[in-house]
C-alpha cells in the first residue's frame, strides 16, 4: 500500500497472525514483511508498532528500523490522527451516529467485558460510529477509535446487543462473511521523520455490503456462511456483556487470575503497553506479568 524510508503499510488479510505467538512456526503478517524488507536490506527487519487481531484484515502499519519503531511507540497516540474501522455487525444500533463510552475489564483472559465506571484494572474506551448502511437484519457501521483498548470494538459492539457477525466469541449468532466482520479501512499518522500527515485507505471487501442483500461472497480461504445459533441456544447465547446486576447495569469484574495458569504463555494483562486494536496503550491492569498472550 504505501512504503518510505521509515514504515511500510500493508493490507493485512483476515486470518493471519500480526506476528506468530512465541514458540510457534504459523507464518505471519511480520515475517512477510520482513522477508520484503530484506530483498533491499539483508539485514533489515520488520518492527511492529500496533497489531490487528488474527481475523481482522485491513490496513497495519510497520517500522522499517529501531529508530522509526522508537519514535512512532513513545508517542503513538500523537501520531495517529485518525482511526477509522468498518464492522458487519448483527442487528441495529440506537442511532444513526452515535458514541460507546463504556468501561472495560480484561481480568478474563478469553472475553474483554463491560464494568461499572472506575472499577478497580479497568480502562475507559471511546468509540464513536456511525451506521451507513443496514439490510437483513445487519448493519454495516464505521467506527472511529479515540481510544485502543484490546477487542475495544468487538466488546463494546456485543455489549450494545449488536456483535460483529462472525464473531462467536462475543456472542454473534450468524455468520454471513465466513470470517469476523471487522475490517480497519483507514489510518492517519503523522511520519517518524516528520512531514505532513499520510491518509491511508484500504476499503472493505466487497463481502460486507453484499452480504446486506443476503449475497455475501466469502470468496478463497474463508470459512462457508452458517448459522452460529445450533445447540449452543438450548443453555441460551453468551452474554458478552458480562454479568448483570438486576437493575441491568455491569456487575463488578471478578478478581483477576495469574496470566500464566488462565492462558497458554500468559494471560492478556502481560500485554504491557500493547493493544490490539490501536496502538501501544498502557495497561492499568493488575498482577500483569511478561509473558506473552496468545493472539
Amino acid at each position: 500500500m504505501y512504503e518510505d524510508d521509515d514504515i511500510i503499510a500493508v493490507d493485512k488479510p483476515c486470518g493471519m497472525p500480526t506476528i506468530a505467538p512465541e514458540g510457534s512456526r504459523t507464518r505471519s503478517l511480520y515475517d512477510v514483511v520482513t522477508d520484503h524488507i530484506r530483498r533491499r536490506n539483508p539485514k533489515g527487519r520488520a518492527a511492529v508498532v500496533h497489531r490487528l487481531d488474527r481475523d481482522t484484515s485491513g490496513v497495519i502499519i510497520f517500522a522499517k528500523h529501531a529508530a522509526a519503531k522508537a519514535a512512532l511507540m513513545s508517542s503513538w497516540n500523537e501520531s495517529v490522527d485518525e482511526r477509522l474501522y468498518v464492522a458487519l455487525i448483527e442487528g441495529t444500533l440506537p442511532s444513526a451516529e452515535g458514541t460507546l463510552d463504556t468501561w472495560l475489564s480484561e481480568s478474563d483472559p478469553y472475553l474483554v467485558r463491560e464494568v461499572p465506571a472506575g472499577t478497580k484494572g479497568s480502562l475507559r474506551a471511546i468509540t464513536r460510529y456511525r451506521v451507513v448502511a443496514q439490510g437483513d437484519g445487519l448493519s454495516l457501521v464505521e467506527l472511529s477509535l479515540e481510544t485502543g483498548r484490546r477487542h475495544q470494538i468487538r466488546a463494546q459492539l456485543a455489549g450494545a446487543g449488536c456483535p460483529v457477525a462472525g464473531d462467536e466469541r462475543y456472542g454473534a449468532r450468524r455468520d454471513p462473511l465466513g470470517r469476523l466482520g471487522l475490517h480497519a479501512a483507514v489510518i492517519s499518522i503523522r511520519p517518524p521523520s516528520g512531514g505532513d500527515p499520510l491518509r491511508l485507505e484500504c476499503p472493505p471487501p466487497a463481502a460486507f455490503r453484499a452480504a446486506l442483500k443476503g449475497t455475501a461472497d466469502q470468496g478463497r480461504g474463508h470459512r462457508p456462511a452458517r448459522d452460529l445459533r445450533g445447540p449452543r441456544d438450548a443453555r441460551g447465547p453468551r452474554d458478552a456483556r458480562g454479568p448483570r446486576t438486576p437493575s441491568g447495569r455491569p456487575a463488578p469484574a471478578p478478581a483477576p487470575k495469574h496470566a500464566s495458569r488462565a492462558w497458554p504463555g500468559g494471560g492478556p494483562t502481560a500485554r504491557g503497553k500493547r493493544s490490539s486494536e490501536g496502538g501501544p496503550a498502557k495497561s492499568s491492569a493488575p498482577h500483569s506479568t511478561p509473558t506473552r498472550r496468545k493472539p
